[in-house]
């Protein structure tokens, strides 16, 4: 999450041995994230981070992590605040790779380059939709639900993936629930990647030492 100590935990996480890095972007109704993400989000926001105070934040961490990809995780009213153009101007400026618009559908503002979600609840039509229009990789959301730790990994993964393969030979990334090296590991059998959200965050309270531990527990598992 946006704030004077990400760049600092930014680079720890890639020290860890994490490929890229999810930058939030905070929003007030930030209805796809659970309370870890909510409540880290809600401190950004009493702490000034608004877009402007974002994009520095998003330049200071390119500058720690050059060559690793960054990219912004947020919300379409934010964007629709700023505008849309300016906002992606503006965040490639600043050192982003692409963006993820969590509550943008595919088909909706397709000449916005950005990472697609797809789910579960995906039908096949959108799932090669958001393929056909995603930025480099699909992101797999494991649940239907929130961001969040959970115990187990989500059964619903496997189906998703095999429907997706057959749209796409793009990465697939997954999401959603992954929390511990095991729920990586599980994960990696099945999709290309794992995201790993929540937890991270949570972790990162404790410095950037303890973040980067815990991504280096990531790595070894996959």
């Amino acid at each position: 999450m946006s704030g004077p100590e990400a760049p600092e935990l930014a680079e720890a996480a890639v020290a860890g041995g994490a490929d890229l890095i999810e930058f939030g972007f905070p929003f007030s109704d930030p209805l796809a994230d659970g309370p870890v993400i909510r409540r880290a989000a809600e401190r950004a926001l009493a702490r000034g981070m608004r877009t402007r105070a974002c994009l520095e934040c998003l330049a200071a961490t390119r500058e720690r992590v050059p060559d690793t990809p960054l990219v912004p995780m947020t919300y379409s009213s934010l964007l629709e605040a700023y505008g849309w153009e300016r906002f992606a101007a503006d965040a490639r400026a600043a050192g982003a790779t692409s963006l993820i618009v969590v509550d943008l559908p595919a088909g909706e503002r397709p000449e916005l380059r950005r990472v697609q979600l797809v789910a579960p609840t995906s039908t096949d039509e959108r799932i090669a939709l958001a393929a056909a229009q995603t930025d480099g990789w699909l992101y797999l959301v494991t649940v239907a639900g929130t961001t969040g730790a959970r115990r187990e990994l989500s059964p619903a993964l496997a189906g998703l993936v095999e429907r997706t393969r057959r749209a796409t030979d793009l990465p697939l990334y997954a999401g959603f629930g992954i929390s511990t090296p095991e729920h990586a590991r599980a994960a990696a059998e099945l999709a290309d990647g794992v995201v790993v959200g929540s937890r991270a965050v949570e972790v990162a309270e404790d410095g950037p030492a303890a973040l980067g531990a815990y991504v280096s527990s990531l790595r070894a598992a996959l």
